[in-house]
Formats: C-alpha cells, sequence, structure tokens
C-alpha cells in the first residue's frame, strides 16, 4: 500500500472559514502528489461540507475520514454519528480508540471493540489508535483478527474484512508535547504490534517534517497519523512531499 498520511484536525478548527482556508491550501499544495495517500479528517459537522466543497472545485485524489463513530448502524442514540451516516458521505477511514477519547469521554476496551467491529461490517477502515500492547490484547476480537489472518479459521463478519483494519502506535508522552517517540523505539514497537495483528501500522505522536521521514524509511512504518502539525497547512504539506 501506498503511505497513508492521516490529519487529524480533532476539535479545530471554529470557523468554517478557517476550515475553508486549511482545506484549500492543503489541497493546492499535495496536488500531483500521487505516490502517498493524504486523509484529511475534520470535526463531523465539517464533513458535508468539505466534501462538497472538495468535488465542486475538482479536488479529488484525496480521502476523508472521521474522528470517531457510534457502534450501532441506527436507532435512538443521541448525538452519535454512525458508520453508515459516514459511509453514505464518502467517508473511507474511521480513527477509532484515539487516547483524547480514552481519557476524556472515559471509552473502554469493549466499546472500542465494539466501533471496531460496526465499522467494518460498514466495510469502512478503522484506524485503531493504541498506546500501549496491552490495548490489542484486551480487544474482544482479537483472536478472531488472528486466526483469520493465519487462514486457521475464517468466520463471517469483522474478522473476514480484517485486511481493513489499521493500527496507528501513539505513545501517550508524545501526544501533543513536541516530545516525539525515537524512530528507534517507535520501530521495536511497530514490530510487537505486527506478531499481534498482521495489519498496517502508522505512527503518531508529535509528527513533523523533521522526523516525519525518519518513521517511514527508518522504523518502516506504513503512514503517519498527524495532529497538531496537521492544523498548519505549510508544516503538513512539507511532511507529505517529504514521504513522497
Amino acid at each position: 500500500m501506498k503511505p497513508l498520511i492521516v490529519a487529524n484536525w480533532k476539535c479545530n478548527p471554529i470557523t468554517f472559514k478557517e476550515v475553508k482556508f486549511l482545506f484549500n491550501s492543503i489541497k493546492k499544495g499535495v496536488r500531483g502528489i500521487k505516490n502517498v495517500e493524504v486523509v484529511i479528517c475534520p470535526p463531523f459537522i465539517y464533513l458535508p461540507i468539505l466534501r462538497a466543497f472538495a468535488f465542486a472545485k475538482g479536488y479529488g485524489g484525496f480521502a476523508f475520514g472521521s474522528q470517531d463513530c457510534f457502534w450501532e448502524e441506527r436507532g435512538a442514540f443521541t448525538g452519535e454519528v454512525s458508520p453508515l451516516m459516514l459511509k453514505n458521505l464518502g467517508v473511507k477511514y474511521v480513527i477509532i480508540g484515539h487516547s483524547e477519547r480514552r481519557k476524556y469521554l472515559k471509552e473502554t476496551d469493549e466499546m472500542i471493540s465494539k466501533k471496531i467491529q460496526a465499522v467494518l461490517r460498514a466495510n469502512l477502515k478503522p484506524i485503531l489508535c493504541i498506546s500501549d500492547i496491552s490495548e490489542i490484547k484486551n480487544l474482544k476480537f482479537k483472536a478472531e483478527f488472528r486466526n483469520s489472518e493465519m487462514g486457521r479459521k475464517k468466520k463471517i463478519g469483522t474478522s473476514s474484512r480484517i485486511k481493513n483494519l489499521i493500527v496507528a502506535y501513539e505513545p501517550l508522552f508524545a501526544i501533543g508535547t513536541g516530545k516525539p517517540c525515537s524512530p528507534e523505539r517507535a520501530k521495536k514497537m511497530r514490530l510487537t504490534i505486527k506478531k499481534k495483528l498482521n495489519v498496517p501500522v502508522l505512527y503518531g505522536g508529535s509528527v513533523n517534517s523533521q522526523n516525519a521521514k525518519d518513521y517511514v524509511e527508518k522504523a518502516s512504518f506504513q503512514g503517519l497519523l498527524v495532529g497538531g502539525a496537521s492544523l498548519k497547512a505549510k508544516e503538513f504539506i512539507k511532511i507529505v512531499r517529504n514521504i513522497s
């Protein structure tokens, strides 16, 4: 697969004027780059507007992602957004289990497992964020994932869609601190993850244009999950160009 560069805008920006400026700047900066897949993950409210804006302006060639979703398809769940709603918007990726949601929204491994299952059922690609290998061990479906990958057992449902799962390693000490994990240390975790789940692994945590290339080339990650730097158009464009 092509390197995957995911922009997680989190709870930013505040106004649509800022959103359009950021989005337009990134699109112009990465236009013509074909050997990297760029994914923009804005807050929910901007997804339909940005998608319409992108196609109206002729800005194809990249993907949209969501920062979260609910585990049910529909129903009386006030404030939630389902995977099918996201799919209908043309969303391709869904970030699941980010450490900020674990910390501030008290998301549990059980909740994250149900979300992964729902996203896979919808034929979308979940990006499972972990800060420690135990967060994989605690997943309810880890055995199905592992056995399906090894070909020892084939189940109908989520396990048959394991090829769509992506893991993002984000060490807690590196998220939003400006103190990234060393490529050498990150590589050890990538290898550990690959032993548990044979799926693509991204790195996230204080990624910038200076260290981005090392995570892909030296540590062999298959892409990056970019937080704060994705809100700075010039910096994010540099990251994409450095990887390409």
